[in-house]
């Protein structure tokens, strides 16, 4: 790891070095779209200095309600010879330019701000705004001031100027208010205006304590590993900025319960940077699946993995297994035993295959069972079929999960709409749920054994900075990636990729080299638009019955697939 000096940017903005204009408005009325502006007083600061103020009575265009003008005192002698919003507006933004606005109850005075600014055809500048009623409730205690009104703090500060509900007196006294919340909230470590815009009591004095973990991490992307006292990992994450990402876990932006809890238990955060994004996102999940921190809680089991296949004996069933053979077709995977029960109990329904787990071993005539006696069991023990139509139904199984067929779930959805229309409606949702079930694994294994058979897959993806992001997969698993910088020729990166990449080893069955969810995050990488195909060793397409043509038909979601060659 290179140390990285902070810049002024990651340390954040000084309190003492940020201009407020604390504002105070007094209106026609409450809301901001039917009522107009009376008067605007604003006073700027910088480190506790006045640097100016600014104040206007407006002109509303209507009557003043009597009961305002009897809380304001400002009636319609006073503001008829006054300037309309049209001219207060702009010399008010002038001077507000570059600065953060405050106000007691900010979001009533930026509210009528912003309309005005629409009305008026001018361009609301974005400020940021710090909400004095905001931080008050929060380092106001109940046993200070029964209520957070402007006059009680007011009073409670000793502010040098009494509110009278006219503008610039309430901006007057909102600025020592604002000063004694400052003052309050440099006692708990903020220090930077964007730890005050981001102040809240859930982000305790021991979690600020922590930002210094964040000193010296690169604003890169890539991977973070938050580590306890012994050096054991209590989080991973993943982002585009690690300095910006771990600071964040400090302030109020971060609401997870949990992540306070594991912030106060860190000792340590290693990063780790990466290439590309996509880089970083594997990177996680292995270190995830490796570590299983105890704060994550994604991702932390990708060894739960069940299947759907067919028993290698002379009269298949269907069976569930966690272990694949080579040479063997399975429909899956399933992330929990009883989705794998629920695409079984679907493919039982229209399939007359045998249930018994008797092994076949003698003329199939000289067995017997309840099943069978119950006639939910079409094998040959019941002397029912031949053994040659047993093997036309084994063999439509294979056919589906390789997506040559798709006859049995026709046959389910046929089976489900015929409940429907007797109206044996939830023997019917049943059904649907169960073959819902069956094509999502119909259509991960119709996606993931094609791609996880291929020895090597080379892609490209245009970088927003100019470029390539180059990636080498393997066996469905990444074995590589890299960049090549704007205007350079990206085939000798892509070579060099490949020379470097990781040798991979051809899994077994189905199954990826890597784990299921890191092949599938390499899949939906692939088929974002802008990819492109640089290198492919092997054949790579979609089956045209695949389980994804018919997902509408039984509730489950399509995905999109797509044939590609070299």
């Amino acid at each position: 790891m290179h140390a990285v000096q902070a810049t002024f940017a990651d340390l954040g903005t000084p309190l003492s070095g940020v201009t407020f204009v604390v504002v105070d408005l007094e209106t026609t009325g409450g809301s901001a779209s039917a009522c107009e502006i009376t008067e605007v007083g604003a006073v700027k600061v910088r480190g506790g200095e006045v640097l100016g103020e600014f104040q206007t009575l407006v002109n509303p265009g209507a009557p003043i309600p009597p009961f305002i003008s009897v809380l304001t005192g400002i009636s319609d002698v006073m503001v008829a010879s006054a300037p309309s919003i049209d001219a207060v507006l702009p010399a008010f933004l002038e001077f507000a330019r570059d600065s953060v606005l405050v106000a007691h109850n900010a979001g009533f005075d930026v509210s009528f701000l912003r309309a005005a600014a629409t009305r008026t055809g001018h361009l609301w500048p974005g400020f940021r705004v710090v909400d004095t009623v905001h931080l008050a409730r929060h380092l106001v205690s109940s046993d200070e001031a029964h209520n957070r009104k402007l006059s009680t703090l007011a009073g409670l500060f000793a502010a040098t100027t009494t509110p009278n509900h006219r503008a610039l007196s309430d901006a007057r006294a909102t600025v020592d208010v604002l000063h004694a919340l400052i003052g309050r909230v440099g006692n708990q470590g903020v220090h930077t205006l964007e730890e005050l815009l981001s102040y809240s009591t859930r982000v305790s004095p021991a979690q600020r304590r922590k930002r210094f973990l964040a000193d010296g991490l690169p604003p890169q992307p890539g991977v973070y590993v938050f580590k306890d006292a012994r050096g054991r990992p209590l989080y991973v994450g993943t982002s585009t900025n690690i300095h910006r990402r771990v600071r964040s876990y400090f302030t109020a932006s971060e609401q997870r319960s949990r992540m306070a809890q594991m912030v106060t238990l860190a000792h340590s955060v290693q990063p780790i940077v990466c290439q590309t994004g996509l880089e970083a996102q594997v990177r996680e999940l292995r270190l995830i699946a490796e570590h299983r921190p105890r704060f994550n809680r994604r991702s932390t089991r990708p060894d739960r993995a069940w299947w759907v296949t067919l028993t290698a004996e002379r009269f298949p069933r269907l069976t569930i297994v966690r272990s694949l053979r080579a040479g063997g077709h399975y429909l899956g995977p399933y992330a929990g035993k009883a989705s794998a029960e629920a695409a079984v109990a679907a493919l039982q329904e229209v399939l007359a295959l045998r249930q018994c787990t008797i092994r076949l071993t003698r003329r199939p005539q000289e067995y017997g069972c309840i099943l069978a006696e119950m006639g939910r069991c079409g094998s040959p023990c019941t002397g029912e079929q031949s053994e040659a139509d047993y093997a036309v139904l084994a063999d439509s199984v294979l056919d589906l999960i390789r997506g040559a067929s798709r006859h049995p779930v026709q046959a389910l959805a046929e089976k489900m709409a015929l409940l429907a229309s007797q109206e044996r409606y939830e023997e019917a949702a049943v059904l649907r749920d169960r073959g819902a079930v069956l094509v999502r694994g119909l259509r991960r294994a119709q996606r993931l054994g094609p791609f996880s058979a291929l020895p090597e897959v080379v892609a490209a993806r245009p970088l927003p900075v100019g470029g390539w992001e180059l990636v080498c997969i393997r066996y469905g698993r990444l074995a590589g990636a890299s960049t090549s910088p704007r205007g350079a020729d990206p085939m000798p990166y892509v070579a060099a990729l490949c020379q470097t990449a990781e040798v991979v080893d051809p899994p077994v069955g189905p199954r990826p080299a890597a784990t299921v969810e890191e092949a599938e995050l390499l899949l939906r990488w692939l088929e974002e638009p802008g990819t492109r195909l640089v290198r492919l060793d092997g054949e790579w397409a979609s089956p045209v019955a695949a389980a994804a043509a018919v997902a509408d038909t039984l509730g489950g979601r399509s995905h999109p697939t797509r044939a590609q060659a070299s």
